[in-house]
């Protein structure tokens, strides 16, 4: 296919006079548009999207406006410390009260119905060494977050959600959980309000330094700026091999409606590798990533049967027992996840800034990485 020639209204209104181009129009890319223009709102801001829709997660993923279970904080802290653990879950739940001040809670169907860790039958030595732990992390979140008395067991709970081979519960009223299809539509409207141009279906195979200014080779074309923020995490490598990214594909289902649905809320079990919550009178559940690592370290959308037919079987057996739930919806999210707990955000060539690998946890954290790197490129002009 011959490279597309711009017209010169088209180079000099779209493609060559951007102060600004965001790669990504997920949500950090977006919180970093809107950022940069809350700052500085002469700058002229492009964001470039490679698909339809934000790629990755950020219309894909669960809607879990969550900053962890137990047993992710006991896992955080063995990663690294006690002291960078409770700064995530600080910078976490940060992160989800500026989404819902900048959308706004009915903009983005924010629900605090809280969070539940589960725990099966076979899974007693782990639940007693979380279970354990509860008042040691208690003492630490409040110090974090300000909120006493933050995990609990309520292993009570059990009956009344009709679970099948789960032994103990640990529950946190203070998780939530969001419509993310809203929350996007939200901040694209945000977004074109104060001017930021958005492009779609425009990938991006090379990024060059010249003469100067930044060349952006894509698919649609060259674009030149002299600023650029690469907000793809999972497909950061893709670009820059050398960062610390490497994708993690979610596969998810969300099933018919449900007459008289008794869960309400967001769970985990498995150490947080599969999830669920309600929708619409539905159930949406995903994960396994677990059961294969390698296959799931992937850039490509989809699906593998191991997964499926793990993720019909929790469903049938553990959640919803004997209610033969029919699925409705299959999709996957492809998610970022490094070897450090924190995200990159940093400057990585001259003019070219990166905010990515969100580790599973792109809601809570998205709108805080999205203003911080657009801090670091405000502060570079």
């Amino acid at each position: 296919m011959a490279e597309p020639t711009f017209s010169y209204w088209e180079r000099t209104s779209f493609t060559d006079n951007a102060d600004v181009i965001i790669i990504g129009s997920g949500l950090v890319g977006l919180s970093a548009a809107l950022h940069l223009k809350k700052q500085q709102p002469s700058l002229k801001v492009l964001v470039l999207e490679r698909g339809l829709l934000p790629s990755g997660a950020s219309t894909k993923n669960a809607g879990f406006a969550c900053f962890g279970t137990v047993s992710e904080q006991i896992e955080n802290i063995n990663r690294s410390s006690e002291e960078e653990a409770m700064r995530l879950v600080a910078y976490r739940w940060q992160g989800l009260q500026r989404l819902r001040e900048n959308l706004g809670d009915a903009n983005i169907d924010y629900h605090q119905y809280g969070g539940h860790e589960l725990f099966m039958d076979h899974e007693e030595g782990h639940a007693k060494t979380c279970i354990d732990q509860i008042d040691y992390l208690n003492k630490l979140l409040q110090q974090a977050i300000g909120k006493p008395d933050i995990y609990s067991v309520a292993d009570e709970k059990i009956a009344a959600f009709g679970f099948g081979k789960v032994k103990h519960i640990i529950y946190n009223p203070f998780e939530g959980q969001i419509d993310t299809g809203k929350m996007m539509r939200t901040l694209l409207y945000k977004a074109y309000g104060l001017g930021v141009l958005v492009l779609n279906n425009c990938s991006i195979s090379a990024i060059e330094q010249e003469d100067g200014r930044i060349s952006l080779n894509t698919s649609q074309g060259n674009f030149k700026t002299p600023k650029v923020i690469l907000a793809t995490n999972a497909f950061a490598g893709q670009l820059y091999p050398e960062l610390d990214v490497v994708p993690g594909r979610g596969q998810v289902l969300v099933t018919k409606q449900i007459s008289n649905l008794k869960l309400r809320g967001t769970y985990h079990f498995n150490q947080g590798y599969y999830y669920f919550r309600n929708i619409d009178g539905r159930l949406l559940f995903g994960g396994g990533r677990n059961l294969d690592y390698k296959a799931e370290e992937t850039w490509n959308f989809g699906h593998t049967e191991a997964v499926k037919n793990q993720l019909i079987a929790y469903l049938n057996e553990v959640i919803l027992p004997g209610q033969n739930a029919e699925v409705d919806y299959w999709w996957s999210g492809i998610m970022g996840f490094g070897q450090e707990i924190s995200p990159i955000v940093k400057q990585v060539q001259p003019g070219i800034f990166c905010a990515v690998r969100c580790n599973g946890m792109g809601v809570a954290m998205g709108s805080l990485v999205g203003e911080e790197v657009a801090e670091l490129l405000v502060g570079s002009i």
